[in-house]
């Protein structure tokens, strides 16, 4: 009884419940991470995912939750799988929703991008406008299934939701009339759905929202077209906003010192450190620095004590200064980057598109400590336990150890 103790608070303890982990900040707690793998070093199991899908995989309760999107015909079936994190044994695989013609999407997205949260033995699925559904952890079957959240996506949907206070907040910005909401997660039912207060000429996004408490008071930081706002999460008002030219945001928001950092362009990308909090427009006023070279399009950046690191979709990684932006080193590392930064056994990790894997000493100084190499496509972020990283390619999921 006292192993069967043991072990399931070391479960708890080393769970990887939503993109970016359990704070949604990039740092593994989990220590013996392998920092060498390729398609046979340090394989503990490799699975062949069926359709496919850029969701990163979660971890809890003894499995890994990923999902899918299945072609069918013109359609898709949009799915959601269980595997056992010891064998990497399918414990179930449930069709969420089935769509009779799949809206289009960008090369580099697929029909299921947003990342799964685990929570409550329930596992939370969202396919952007697709639909929203949580699912029983055990067993997959359906607990309730959301399909109001309806807008026309352009080049697909990417963002994840992110739960706070039972609810999900979600950002759902399309081609037109974008909009944010939130879902009660008990029910399903949209407990609010605010329209975006800026007309922007280009309205569609793809961003992850980060969930903050600004003087009591949770609130829903929000990037999208042509400005920056905050949101009340308990009832959807727009509480302040900065103002921005720009488009199709990707990056999760980085919460530091009081500040909110931000990408505002994907064309253009530049990051604006803003201060929390205020009402209306604070862009004169609450504007601490901005940074276009090196700035990120896709990748989300990774704060290490006062160090922010981020690598530009093309290559070009830095590190700055996060309180003033003032840049200590900007280099230039292999391949083209949608992954986003880790700090894994102390180190800053940088997954490229193509499989390839940089590490980095974190510090003032640039400094590589090693590479490797898998092979497939590699826009998803891994997950990690316990001597343990499993890592998603466009064909197969890969769990790495130590151990």
């Amino acid at each position: 009884m006292l192993l069967e103790l043991i072990a399931a608070s070391t479960l708890c303890l080393n769970q990887w419940p939503q993109f970016r982990g359990p704070d949604a900040n990039g740092h593994v707690a989990a220590k013996n991470i392998p920092e060498e793998w390729s398609d046979t070093k340090n394989v503990a199991w490799k699975v062949a995912i069926p359709g496919l899908g850029w969701s990163s995989p979660v971890l809890g309760d003894g499995k890994v939750y990923l999902t899918t999107a299945v072609k069918q015909g013109e359609g898709l079936s949009l799915r959601a799988l269980a595997l056992d994190a010891v064998s990497g044994k399918t414990v179930w695989d449930r069709e969420v929703r089935k769509v009779d013609k799949a809206p289009s999407i960008h090369t580099k997205n697929s029909h299921a991008s947003p990342t799964p949260i685990l929570k409550d033995h329930s596992v939370f699925v969202h396919f952007g406008t697709l639909g929203t559904a949580r699912l029983s952890a055990k067993d997959g079957s359906t607990e309730w299934l959301c399909t109001e959240l309806v807008y026309p996506p352009l080049h697909g949907s990417g963002g994840s939701p992110v739960l706070h206070d039972g609810k999900l907040a979600i950002v759902c910005d399309g081609s037109k009339e974008p909009f944010v909401a939130a879902l009660d997660a008990a029910t399903g039912k949209v407990a609010w759905k605010t329209p975006r207060s800026v007309a922007a000429k280009i309205s569609h996004s793809f961003v992850t929202p980060k969930v903050t408490v600004v003087n009591g008071q949770a609130q829903v930081m929000a990037p999208g077209p042509d400005h920056f706002a905050a949101y009340d999460l308990a009832t959807g008002k727009e509480l302040w906003k900065v103002l921005a030219p720009g488009w199709s945001v990707v990056p999760q928001p980085t919460i530091t010192h009081g500040m909110v950092i931000y990408n505002h362009d994907y064309d253009n990308p530049e990051l604006i450190a803003a201060r929390l909090g205020g009402m209306g427009d604070v862009t004169d006023s609450h504007i601490v620095w901005r940074l276009k070279k090196g700035a990120p399009s896709t990748p989300t950046p990774l704060l290490v004590g006062d160090e922010l690191y981020f690598v530009s979709d093309k290559g070009i990684a830095s590190c700055v200064d996060v309180k003033t932006g003032e840049r200590h080193w900007m280099e230039r590392v292999d391949g083209n980057y949608s992954a986003s930064l880790y700090l894994v056994n102390g180190k800053i990790l940088l997954l490229n598109e193509e499989g390839g894997a940089t590490w980095l000493q974190p510090g003032k100084q640039f400094k590589v400590l090693g590479k490797n190499r898998v092979t497939g496509r590699t826009l998803a972020s891994p997950a990690f336990d316990e001597g343990t990283l499993y890592l998603r390619t466009d064909e197969h999921l890969y769990k790495y150890t130590t151990k």
